[in-house]
């Protein structure tokens, strides 16, 4: 009888220490995904939810579950930030973050500059910029930078004059000289592709040009240069500059990858920066 209970006590010792022999295996295999720290982050579809897309695997390398939240409009994005919804947004410019900042007091940053989305003139009633007339109506974004931007963009290309004291953040008022009687239509940002049939024409961000099926080298009559000073952001709170997250995910954009996805897939509608 006490070898046969001594038996027992053997097989037992023997099945307990296999059972702690698996278990570090087994903590082992579900350590990588429980250490997973998640970033959101905000963007707009066209490039920048695709560029967030395609780095989504390098920064799981790295320890980050990037969670991306699409938008489709330029003021919801930074809301969210300020609120804490989100940890970073992907889709706007310096001069755009200074001029919400100021209007809504709010802290964020830049924490640095990936693309820029040159704008552009397009048309559907025109194939080349001679051909606007006389009184034409452009459509142009209402918000203060962007409609700025449009108007200087035609100032460059010799089509009017705007009042050099208004800076980046000029509006139709600001207009000095205009020998072609150009009229304004001011809309969403988002909104212009959709008025073409509208209007003679429409000066269009890069990403919702693309958006509309747009090729910016090709279908616009005139185009933002490469040197181009809107160079798109990582725009985060204040404070949050060291964040290992965040500086994983720039690490990530800032990548020949990230290069060569921009320069194949967006045909100089977006130029890398880096």
């Amino acid at each position: 009888m006490k070898k046969i209970l001594i038996t027992l006590l053997v097989a037992i010792a023997a099945l307990t220490a296999c059972k702690k022999a698996e278990q570090p295996a087994a903590t082992e295999a579900a350590t990588p995904e429980a250490t997973l720290q998640v970033l959101k982050v905000g963007a707009t579809p066209v490039p920048h939810a695709a560029i967030l897309e395609l780095i989504k695997d390098d920064l799981k390398a790295a320890g980050v579950e990037l969670e991306i939240i699409e938008f489709t409009d330029y003021v919801t994005p930074n809301i969210a930030l300020n609120d804490g919804q989100i940890d970073a947004n992907f889709f706007q410019h310096q001069p755009y973050l200074d001029s919400f900042i100021a209007e809504h007091s709010m802290d964020l940053v830049s924490l640095g500059g990936i693309h820029v989305e040159p704008l552009g003139l397009y048309s559907q009633k025109m194939t080349e910029i001679g051909e606007l007339a006389d009184g034409a109506t452009i459509a142009i974004a209402n918000d203060p930078t962007n409609e700025g931007r449009a108007l200087l963009l035609l100032q460059a290309n010799g089509l009017l004059t705007v009042n050099p004291e208004a800076g980046l953040e000029a509006t139709p008022i600001d207009i000095v000289e205009n020998p072609k009687n150009l009229k304004f239509s001011e809309l969403d940002a988002a909104q212009l592709p959709r008025v073409l049939e509208d209007v003679d024409a429409a000066i269009i961000n890069g990403n919702y040009a693309m958006e509309a099926k747009f090729n910016p080298e090709k279908d616009a009559l005139i185009l933002e240069g490469a040197e181009s000073p809107y160079v798109n952001i990582i725009t985060i709170k204040k404070g949050m500059e060291n964040d290992p997250r965040l500086q994983a995910l720039m690490t990530a954009l800032k990548s020949d990858k990230v290069k060569t996805f921009i320069s194949e897939n967006y045909a100089g509608g977006v130029v890398a920066v880096f």
